[in-house]
């Protein structure tokens, strides 16, 4: 099927609804649903973001904006992961504890609203990449994953999102907090808190693909390769080591492998052995010219 086929059949689905909710973090797959449930359905399309410890305020932020970009009616609903000892304890099945308790916000919200089905931004690409234990909530919890249904990939989201306009065509994809926090390290609100305040320097500075992995006080630091050098600009790294301390980390590092995604996790394929970690941020390490 080409582009424009798979287009038409979501926009046929969704309109075969009474109404959907979708579950709206604001990044590029949930923007493209949501737009699409809007084209079909009007006003009886619905988003809805949880907010949470583990969605930094600047997301939260970004995904009113795109909300309203799209035109779409916008719920907030809130919860805490943090009260389920299971996603603390962070297994290696944090991710299905979290979008359980997400996603059954969402089916409440919908409920409330009189919305029978509730939608999320899982794309075709996504049962390829790696341990992605979330994807069996969403199975589980029987939501709709339009993207997925019609084999639309992460590429062709992009390019969907480009032909609507959409600011977020080009967001790099955006984890919660807790993917910061390495397995088997429990997840903490003073940890989700310190990730936070740090990534907001990195932000600040202009890094489009970064994480700050929290090491029980260690930070570590993950840019994306063609990145590397701005992350050993002599200005950036006083700024960054002060920040970070500043927020609660003892040692500040940075890993020369550059981002991976899911690093932390699981059955991480992307090392074929540890980090290649540098401790630039060292008050003696010698600057370069």
């Amino acid at each position: 099927m080409t582009l424009d086929e798979k287009l038409a059949a979501v926009r046929d689905d969704l309109a075969e609804r009474d109404g959907v909710l979708v579950a709206f973090s604001g990044g590029v797959d949930s923007a493209v649903v949501a737009t699409l449930a809007r084209d079909a359905l009007g006003d009886d399309a619905v988003a809805c973001t949880a907010r949470s410890e583990t969605l930094p305020e600047a997301e939260l932020d970004d995904a009113k904006r795109v909300a309203s970009e799209i035109g779409i009616r916008h719920e907030l609903v809130e919860f805490s992961e943090l009260d389920n000892p299971a996603f603390v304890e962070n297994d290696g099945e944090r991710c299905y504890h979290c979008r359980t308790m997400r996603l059954g916000k969402m089916y409440e919200a919908a409920q409330s609203l009189g919305i029978d089905t509730v939608c999320d931004g899982t794309n075709a690409s996504d049962p390829g990449e790696g341990h992605r234990p979330g994807l069996r909530a969403v199975e589980e919890l029987e939501v709709f994953s339009p993207l997925l249904a019609h084999d639309i990939t992460k590429d062709e989201v992009r390019e969907i999102a480009d032909r609507y306009d959409l600011s977020v065509a080009d967001k790099p994809s955006m984890a919660c907090l807790s993917s910061r926090i390495p397995t088997g390290l429990e997840v903490t609100e003073e940890k989700l808190s310190r990730v936070e305040k740090a990534e907001r320097v990195l932000r600040t500075w202009g890094f489009s693909q970064f994480r700050v992995r929290d090491h029980d006080g260690l930070a570590r630091i993950e840019v994306a390769e063609e990145e590397l050098d701005d992350a050993l600009d002599p200005e950036f790294v006083r700024a960054a080591r002060e920040h970070l301390k500043d927020v609660g980390f003892d040692h500040v590092t940075l890993d020369l492998h550059g981002y991976q995604t899911g690093s932390v996790s699981p059955a991480n394929e992307a090392y074929d052995e540890e980090p290649v970690v540098a401790d630039v941020f060292a008050e003696d390490y010698p600057m370069r010219e």
